[in-house]
């Protein structure tokens, strides 16, 4: 009768070693993140967790030996490998292109890991102990099986490609750009953050009824090439005038800004002021918003530390998978082109890298002069809006004389531009501009709720 009870014992220890050494693996990579590899971007971020992961492994092991008669020796080869790993990619931090090819290699030995790993356990683990390994071990699988489809998945994708018709060398980088309609004022959409020349699909042929309109894609966005330096917003600025008159595209401009992209419109038209002749803001960000100022620049924010991981989960199909389930309006090659862009590493790189910038952009923009005059239509979706959203969208109607501010109550941010219902009132809005430049006249200076 004392045999059971004695075995009892070791095995309850068993327990608790694999449990304090999951929560360990569990805990340490994002102490790490946030803390030594914060900042560092994807290769130092995944090597920090790796890292954390494989000190996990190896506490299993040691605590094993030191208080059970159970020793889990065999922990300290998922130890070793990603422990080894780990260290490699935080002291060599390889650059993307170095990570792309890493990841048609890397998931193969990942997932033999895994079953390895499977098989030890059946082995080795008795009980429940077993139990809380498995759960690790299937995620391990999944982050290998995800790895190998993504990358699968991105190099066979071709609706990333643009014909070299719609590239334009501004200077160091080509940048993509697509126009159409004829007429003047040359209308030019800016994106929000992380947005392209597809979030305005709708937009644009409505606009070209009209007049001249072209949307593009910022550096390192959709099919644009990146860029060598920091993108803040005169340099934004610099490269889209360089990209208009290397296209053809000539002023006058009206420039229409959604979300983030409002951010940039003003240092165009600071820059370029007799090239712009009006301005639209679609449910744009102001230069006093408060919405990014807690997040910071500090490489020890943890919004640093997850503007470092984004690539790497999308690098795991985490972003695809996440994009899969958006809906809006657009056409569906569109949306299927636009989900292509938003689920590769790069694309999460230069989300990552234009968020952390945003505040300096937005307090920069704050410093610029007013548009006097000239044309201004803003456009305020409220449907789901944060407290002081519609106070922060007064001010920017303060930013010209000229000026017609249009709420819509039952609109949303997103929806402004990907709804038929929204992309019909932000249409409107510019083609507003476009006849008020045109006929010389001023707008009609009100606030209407629709």
């Amino acid at each position: 009768m004392t045999i059971p009870n004695a075995r009892r014992t070791p095995t309850r220890r068993l327990f608790l070693v694999v449990a304090v050494s999951l929560i360990v693996g569990f805990l340490l990579p994002i102490v790490l993140a946030l803390w030594p590899a914060a900042g560092g971007g994807e290769s130092r971020m995944t090597g920090a967790a790796l890292l954390g992961w494989g000190i996990g492994w190896a506490l299993l092991a040691a605590l094993s030996v030191r208080f059970t008669d159970q020793p889990q020796r065999w922990a300290l080869v998922p130890a070793g490998a990603l422990g080894v790993t780990g260290i490699a990619l935080v002291t060599f931090a390889p650059g993307p292109s170095v990570m792309d090819l890493l990841a048609w290699v890397w998931p193969v030995p990942v997932l033999v890991l895994a079953v390895w790993l499977i098989l030890r356990v059946r082995r080795e683990v008795p009980g429940r102990s077993r139990w809380l390994l498995y759960p690790v071990v299937g995620v391990l699988a999944l982050l290998a099986v995800g790895g190998a489809v993504e990358t699968v998945a991105e190099a066979t994708d071709g609706s990333r490609s643009a014909s070299g018709s719609q590239l334009v060398d501004v200077g160091g980088h080509k940048l993509f750009i697509a126009c159409s309609g004829t007429g003047s004022p040359t209308v030019v959409l800016e994106g929000g953050l992380g947005q392209g020349s597809d979030y305005f699909a709708l937009i644009a042929p409505a606009v070209a009824t009209t007049t001249r309109v072209c949307a593009y894609d910022r550096a390192g966005h959709g099919r644009s090439e990146a860029a060598t330096g920091p993108q803040d917003g005169p340099a934004i600025a610099r490269d889209l005038h360089a990209l208009l008159v290397a296209s053809g595209n000539h002023g006058p401009y009206i420039l229409a800004g959604h979300s983030a992209g409002g951010a940039y419109v003003p240092f165009f038209a600071a820059a370029y002021p007799t090239e712009v002749a009006g301005v639209v803001l679609l449910d744009a960000m102001s230069p006093h918003a408060t919405a990014v100022r807690s997040a910071g620049q500090s490489s020890e924010n943890p919004m640093s530390t997850l503007a470092g991981a984004l690539p790497g989960l999308a690098r795991v199909g985490v972003a695809r998978l996440l994009a899969s389930v958006a809906s809006n309006d657009l056409p569906a090659d569109v949306s299927a082109r636009r989900r292509a862009f938003e689920a590769t590493p790069r694309a999460a790189s230069s989300f990552g890298e234009e968020f952390l910038q945003l505040d300096g952009i937005l307090d920069a923009a704050g410093a610029l002069p007013n548009l006097g005059d000239r044309p201004l239509v803003v456009v305020t979706a409220m449907a789901g809006a944060s407290n002081g959203w519609p106070d922060q969208q007064d001010r920017l109607a303060t930013l010209s004389t000229n000026v017609s501010h249009r709420v819509f109550e039952d609109i949303t941010h997103d929806g402004l531009i990907e709804t038929v219902t929204g992309a019909r009132a932000a249409s409107d809005a510019i083609v507003a501009a476009v006849m008020s430049v045109r006929a010389g006249t001023k707008l009609d200076g009100s606030t209407a709720s629709q």
